[in-house]
């Protein structure tokens, strides 16, 4: 009789244990690379406010996030730096448009090394001499790549400047290069130059013909479309845009 009970509790414990890991949900978030430090705390909030979810993230250039998913990459929730991006992702039928939400902005900048003493205070101002290098995101995969080459384009200075470019697979990485000196200026935002303020400086904004906004929504192919939709709507409450707004961006 006491060996029927304990092999009929040890039964009841492994049920209890598959429906607690039933319950338990896995996020999978791929973001934009100027999303990192924002996401990495807003992910920390969601999951306290939400035990039992864990928030997976991925960073990169919006455009080589959607050439992941396009090739199958497991992910639930997608967030791009830009609308062409997120309009791709629409068109090929890789995310819910209908839940697709604009929840942030964010302005482009050209920063200088904080010893820099060059001054700069517009695009044609990158013509001088002393900036030999000018760092820029790819414009095939990278938005704020592409945000600076409508303004370069717009300005006639494109070709002009095209031999002082140092493409960067990522935005951050056009922070980077300008933060360690290895090129007097580059093409980032705003929240991106917050970050490095002490090595870096903001040297003027750069005008464009539209506003820098970023999109949200989650997948068609999410495997947790409820936890999905819950972690995009999140990134729009008063607490996350409180948390975005610290990091530089600007509510949309």
């Amino acid at each position: 009789m006491r060996t029927f009970l304990l092999h009929k509790f040890a039964i009841a414990g492994l049920f209890m244990s598959a429906g607690a890991l039933a319950q338990a949900a896995e996020l999978t978030v791929s973001a934009a690379a100027s999303l990192t430090d924002a996401f990495k705390e807003i992910a920390r909030d969601y999951e306290a406010r939400y035990p039992g979810t864990t928030v997976l993230l991925n960073f990169g250039a919006s455009g080589a996030l959607l050439q992941q998913m396009a090739k199958g990459a497991p992910v639930d929730v997608f967030a791009s730096a830009d609308q062409e991006t997120m309009d791709a992702a629409v068109a090929q039928g890789l995310v819910a448009a209908a839940e697709r939400r604009n929840f942030v902005r964010n302005a482009l900048v050209v920063i200088v090394p904080r010893d820099a003493t060059a001054p700069l205070t517009r695009l044609d101002d990158l013509r001088q001499a002393g900036i030999e290098r000018i760092a820029i995101g790819n414009p095939a995969s990278v938005p704020a790549g592409r945000y600076a080459r409508q303004a370069l384009v717009s300005a006639a200075l494109w070709e002009p400047l095209a031999s002082k470019f140092i493409q960067t697979q990522n935005v951050r990485q056009a922070l980077d290069y300008v933060a360690r000196g290895e090129t007097g200026a580059g093409f980032v935002y705003a929240s991106d130059a917050m970050l490095f303020k002490e090595r870096v400086k903001v040297a003027f904004e750069v005008p464009l013909a539209l506003p820098i906004t970023y999109p949200i929504a989650r997948t068609t192919a999410s495997r947790n479309g409820a936890e999905a939709s819950r972690f995009s709507a999140y990134v729009q409450t008063p607490a996350a845009q409180a948390v975005l707004v610290r990091y530089g961006f600007l509510q949309p």
